[in-house]
């Protein structure tokens, strides 16, 4: 029979190799977080030596604390402008978006979420130029200024993940419905329907750029297709409205 101090014993062996294994897999990895770090600087850097790459691992591991504290508190950071944001556009405040989106950019460029909200306020903004009590020389140049902020948007996100699909049926809103450029809408809303092949509010903006090019059966052959497709009523009879109007313009 096992006597309760063997068991004690033996159970505060268990706690302490545990203890040990958590202490060495923290250490290992400090370890090697210094050793990337400091890889990090000399394959970045002019030239390195032995003694320079010795010296500058004490750095690392003398300051890492403050190092890791910091990374914490950017990333923190970069969450709160994120957040901001996108509780500024719920509200309708596309100008402040904007300049959270501007700061929150800065600190985490390479978010393709970001981009697009960018592209969205943007696009809003350029639409509410007529509100302004300028000549229209100046309406128009604030208007194109942001036309251009939305347009380069969309794409650094669609450049940045091409599978997203939101700024790709964005900018294809864009092209068609605002800057009349339809001809550069097509393969983006082709691309979506590729990857979501029955999304039929995309098809109907494909719809549209196909009629603005002069590619009167394809428009015909989209229209079809959400005749088909879609269950609700009103837009079925959209489609077929517009099919009608496609087909005069076929045989007219």
């Amino acid at each position: 029979m096992k006597t309760k101090k063997g068991t004690v014993i033996k159970g505060t062996l268990f706690i302490l190799v545990v203890i040990t294994v958590i202490t060495a897999t923290m250490v290992y990895q400090r370890n090697r977080r210094i050793g990337e770090f400091a890889g990090y600087f000399v394959s970045h850097g002019r030239w390195a030596t032995p003694d320079s790459v010795r010296e500058l691992r004490r750095s690392i591991a003398l300051n890492e604390r403050r190092i890791e504290r910091h990374v914490q508190y950017a990333a923190r950071n970069a969450n709160y402008w994120k957040l901001l944001s996108v509780r500024l556009q719920q509200r309708g405040l596309h100008g402040d978006a904007l300049e959270a989106l501007e700061r929150a950019i800065y600190l985490t460029p390479a978010d393709p979420l970001l981009h697009y909200y960018t592209g969205l306020s943007a696009g809003i903004l350029a639409k509410s130029f007529h509100l302004v009590h300028e000549g229209s020389l100046a309406r128009d140049a604030h208007r194109n200024q942001y036309f251009a902020l939305a347009e380069s948007a969309f794409l650094r996100a669609i450049e940045l993940d091409g599978n997203y699909l939101r700024p790709r049926y964005s900018l294809g809103v864009l092209y068609v419905f605002d800057l009349d450029r339809p001809e550069e809408a097509i393969p983006h809303l082709q691309r979506y329907l590729e990857i979501s092949r029955n999304d039929v509010e995309t098809m109907f903006v494909l719809a549209r750029a196909f009629f603005m090019v002069r590619m009167f059966q394809e428009a015909v052959d989209l229209y079809d297709r959400i005749i088909m497709l879609t269950g609700d009523e009103q837009r079925r009879n959209d489609a077929r409205s517009n099919r009608q109007i496609v087909l005069g313009h076929m045989h007219g």
